[in-house]
Formats: C-alpha cells, sequence, structure tokens
C-alpha cells in the first residue's frame, strides 16, 4: 500500500484539519471529527436566530463529501466516521446538538444500512431533547433495484445536488418544513450510476478489497466498492456513458423536452482527461434523446479514495431548482460557478494565416516527392520502436507524435519544388507532430528550404536546417539529442549520403554512454545511460529511408 498519510488511525482527523486550513469558516468540534460551519455554532445568545441547519456525513474516504461542502449555501455541518464506516450515534448527536436551533435541522443521509441506523436513532434522542429534527434518506442508485437485496438503492453522488437543494433553500431563510421538501424533491428525483475500474485501498486494510483485471471495468459500482450489477470488458467512453445513461433515463422515467442537470463525477483516482470526455459523451447521449441538458458539472464530488472510475448523476429541473442549483456558496468543493448558463459546444473560426508554401510553387519534384514518402512510410514503420526507446528515457510518445506527422503528409501531400515540398512537411511537423519534436523539425525543415530557394546545394541545405533546429532548441552535440545524430549527419553530408548516414549512426550509438542535459531525459540524469536518445535514432531511420 503507497499512501501519503501518517497512520490510519489518524487519517480521518488529519484530513479534517488539513480541510480546515483550506476551508474558510471551517471549524472542527473539540476531539470529534465532525465539521461545522464556525458562523452556526449555536449558542444561548443565537439559538432563536440561526436558520435551519443541513447536516450530513457518513464514512470517510469519500471526499470532499462530505465536510468539503460545509460553507454558506450549503452544508452546516458534516459527521465523519472512520473510512468507509458510519459515524456512531453519539457522535451524530454531538453534531446535531453543535448546529441546531429554534429553527431545526436536517439530516440528508445516504442509503447505508449503518448511515441509516445511526443518524435514525441520534435524530430520535434529539427529538427528545426538544430539538426538531427531520431527515431525508437518498437512495439515488439506479444500478440496484429496491427489490435487488435488503439493503435496497445504495446513496451515491446525487447525493451532493441534495446537499446544495436544501442549502439553497436554508441560505435563503427557509423554514425547516420548506428545507425538507426541496431535499426530499430532489432525492426522489436524481439517478445515478456509477462505473469502477480499479478497486481502492482502505488504509487500515493494505489491501484492495477486490480485483479487477486490466481490461474488465464494473458497471453499478458502489462507493466503498460493493459489486456492480456487471463486470464486462472495458468498452470506450461513449459506450459506457451511453449505457449508463439509458439506464437513469429509464429508471427516471425521463422522456424527450425534460430539462435535466448532468453531474459526472470522478471517483478519486480517474484523470481529468477522462472525466471530461465521459461530461462529452454522457451530454451527447441526452441531448441525441431530446433530453435538454441545462448544466453539466463534473469534477470529484463524491470519491471512493484512489478508486479509478466515474459516477453519472442526472437530475429532471424547472425553473425554481435551477435556480436553487446555481445559487451561490462558499464550498470550494461545488463544482458548479457563478454565471452558470446552459452547456454549448461554441467554435470559432481559426484566423487566417500567412501561406505556408509560395504561390509559384514551381515545377513539381517527382523525385522528392517520393523520397519524402519513403520517409514518411519509414516513420510508420518504426513507430514501435522509437516509442519503446522513449518510454525507457522519456514520456513514451516520439513514435506517435512522427507517426503523426507522416500520415498527415502522406494523406495530403504538397506539389511542387523541392523547396515547396520541404515548406508543407515544415506545415506538417509544426501542426501535427506537436510536443517538442514538431517546432524542432518545422524550424529545420523550413531554414533547409529556405536554402534551397536562395540556391544553396543539398549539402549547404542540410547544414542549414541542422543550424536552424540547434538555434531553436538550444541543444548542441553532447547533450543526448537529436542533434548527436543530425548535426554529424550535416557535417559529412557534402561526402553523400552514404557518410551522411554512417555519421549518425555513431552519433546515435554514443548517446547512450552520456547523460542527458536537454529533454525528458535530463530528468532521468545518469539512469538514461545504456538506451541511446529515441530522438537520434529517428534521425538514423529517416536518413535509411532517404538513402534508400
Amino acid at each position: 500500500m503507497k499512501k501519503l498519510i501518517n497512520s490510519p488511525d489518524q487519517a480521518v482527523t488529519e484530513l479534517l484539519e488539513g480541510l480546515a486550513l483550506v476551508q474558510p469558516g471551517l471549524a472542527l468540534l473539540e476531539d470529534r471529527t465532525i465539521a461545522v460551519r464556525v458562523d452556526r455554532v449555536v449558542t444561548d445568545d443565537n439559538r432563536s436566530s440561526v436558520p435551519v441547519a443541513v447536516i450530513s456525513g457518513g464514512g470517510a474516504g469519500h471526499e470532499p463529501a462530505h465536510a468539503g461542502y460545509v460553507a454558506d449555501g450549503m452544508l452546516t455541518a458534516a459527521i465523519s466516521g472512520e473510512v468507509f464506516a458510519s459515524p456512531s450515534v453519539d457522535a451524530v448527536l454531538d453534531g446535531i446538538r453543535a448546529v441546531t436551533g429554534d429553527a431545526g435541522c436536517l439530516l440528508i443521509v445516504k442509503s447505508y444500512t449503518g448511515d441509516r441506523l445511526n443518524f435514525g436513532l441520534a435524530a430520535q434522542m434529539a427529538r427528545a431533547e426538544g430539538l426538531d429534527v427531520e431527515m431525508v434518506v437518498v437512495a439515488d442508485d439506479v444500478a440496484l433495484s429496491d427489490e435487488d437485496d435488503n439493503a435496497g438503492r445504495r446513496g451515491l453522488a446525487g447525493t451532493v445536488l441534495v446537499h446544495k437543494t436544501a442549502g439553497a433553500v436554508a441560505a435563503r431563510g427557509g423554514t425547516l418544513a420548506e428545507v425538507t421538501d426541496a431535499a426530499r424533491r430532489v432525492a426522489g428525483s436524481v439517478g445515478t450510476m456509477g462505473v469502477g475500474l480499479t478497486p481502492c485501498i482502505v488504509p487500515a486494510n493494505g489491501k484492495p478489497g477486490f480485483e479487477l483485471a486490466e481490461d474488465e471495468m464494473e458497471l453499478g459500482l458502489g462507493i466503498h466498492g460493493e459489486p456492480g450489477v456487471s463486470r464486462e470488458r472495458l468498452r470506450p467512453a461513449d459506450d459506457v456513458a451511453a449505457e449508463m445513461i439509458d439506464r437513469i433515463v429509464g429508471d427516471r422515467e425521463l422522456s424527450a423536452g425534460d430539462r435535466v442537470v448532468l453531474l459526472v463525477g470522478d471517483c478519486g483516482g480517474t484523470s481529468v482527461m477522462e472525466i471530461n470526455i465521459m461530461a462529452r459523451a454522457a451530454h451527447r447521449r441526452l441531448s441525441d434523446s431530446g433530453i435538454i441538458v441545462e448544466r453539466v458539472w463534473q469534477g470529484p464530488v463524491m470519491t471512493s479514495l484512489e478508486m479509478a472510475g466515474a459516477s453519472v448523476s442526472v437530475l429532471g429541473v424547472d425553473d425554481e431548482l435551477l435556480g436553487l442549483l446555481d445559487a451561490p456558496t462558499a464550498s470550494l468543493a461545488w463544482p458548479g460557478s457563478p454565471g452558470a448558463e446552459a452547456p454549448q459546444l461554441r467554435r470559432v473560426p481559426v484566423p487566417p494565416t500567412v501561406q505556408d508554401h509560395r504561390a509559384d510553387a514551381g515545377t513539381h519534384d517527382e523525385a522528392m516527392a517520393g523520397v519524402l514518402q519513403r520517409v514518411c512510410e519509414r516513420l510508420l514503420e518504426v513507430e514501435d520502436e522509437l516509442t519503446a526507446l522513449d518510454r525507457e528515457v522519456g514520456d513514451g510518445d516520439l513514435g506517435q507524435a512522427l507517426s503523426r506527422g507522416a500520415r498527415a503528409w502522406l494523406a495530403s501531400p504538397v506539389e511542387g519544388d523541392a523547396a515547396t515540398q520541404l515548406r508543407g512537411l515544415s506545415a506538417c511537423a509544426r501542426r501535427d507532430i506537436g510536443g517538442t519534436s514538431g517546432p524542432l523539425y518545422a524550424a529545420g525543415l523550413w531554414a533547409a528550404a529556405e536554402a534551397l530557394s536562395e540556391g544553396a546545394d543539398w549539402p549547404n541545405a542540410f547544414h542549414a536546417g541542422a543550424e536552424a533546429l540547434m538555434e531553436l532548441g538550444g541543444a548542441r552535440p553532447g547533450d543526448r539529442t537529436m542533434v548527436d545524430a543530425l548535426q554529424p549527419a550535416a557535417e559529412a553530408s557534402a561526402s553523400g549520403l552514404d557518410a551522411a548516414l554512417s555519421a549518425a549512426e555513431t552519433g546515435a550509438r554514443e548517446t547512450a554512454d552520456v547523460a542527458a542535459r536537454r529533454g525528458r531525459s535530463s530528468y532521468l540524469g545518469d539512469r538514461a545511460k545504456g538506451h541511446p536518445d529515441p530522438g537520434a535514432v529517428a534521425v538514423v531511420r529517416w536518413l535509411e529511408a532517404i538513402r534508400g
């Protein structure tokens, strides 16, 4: 187990202490894992004036839920248990007492047996003390029906939408009945489904709670790693999102013309890239069904430690409910923003640019076209080789990057004299290769083309290209970069292609014996030794193609 914690026993306390340092207005009850709004702690002086308190909680490990939502416009308090364990009755009762005045409080509880029992009994005891307490249970999981097992549907990320709605009503001065009615409305309407890609590790256990193969996913997974409805082969994001949306739409009986909000949650260990792709896919599926998506939010709203996966929540709305969801909150964890509007994928035109090649392209140079075709085909052939080399000393993208440029040229080669074709290839490098290699190759090819246009022979054009590349990138021979093959090849090119290729091979081979001073390899220091620089090897490969 690898976790940045001090000890499992103190993890929950310490995470809340860290949160209290980050979230303005957050305080912790002494010797309790309970977060409260510091301006809503009840005293004899303010008991009659504090607004309705909105309280939630449950096991830790789902951060930012629930303490991350303790802020103006959302929760008044959050009671945390140990990781994936419900807080005790006494802890819940302490939280109720701390923030509940004469206006009363609402408990928002996820539908898990431990939470229902502990919060439910605490509510009864608080009422016996004269406090006005209501409780709403959230069971937004559409993967399970109420008859699937004795536990029934589970509370998932849709609970956060209940927090937001109830908190907004309370913030505007609503009564306990009004706050409760709003919460019940959302709890009864929101639908959520999750998908898991990896397990998570409870700190006290030290090992995963379940196993998933590299090519498997669990549809309908619960937030504690409980089994879903099916374990399947991993599919593209569009397919996964479509199935999740279809289940929610069917379960919540949504139809064309209905207005909804969409919340896509990160389970804790999922990249922002993947969550945005899932948000796009879910939005598209809803829109294709004729459902009007008024808002899209995404982020780590209710996580499961480091589990990789996503949740999708859909809630039907009208103007009133949308206004409550758009209402301001001081919570740093809420993914919404002021001035929200219906999602649109906007595109604006690309500004006009100077032509990449001269208007007078001259007579088409068939020999040059053949050489460039061979170079591009060779780069496609060696993609895997370059990728493997780059994984050893860099980020593993060189093979793919050069292949993108090669495919772009082969799909639409520029006709004209040799200089015009090189300018066209330079444009491909700029647009399609990207990363570090793209601008370097673009600069070198452009300089070589300019030299040819001014009457230079091929060796001098090659030398001009190498010099331009070195000037832009700053690398010199001995830095363990593509320059270690390119510069000696340019110097030797006056003696012919065989000499240029031989010089490049020697230069590339020698990069295995030196520590890098430029590029991603430089981060590895001496660990890069023993592997030739992939950029230098790429130079050798395209020189092989030029020689034919």
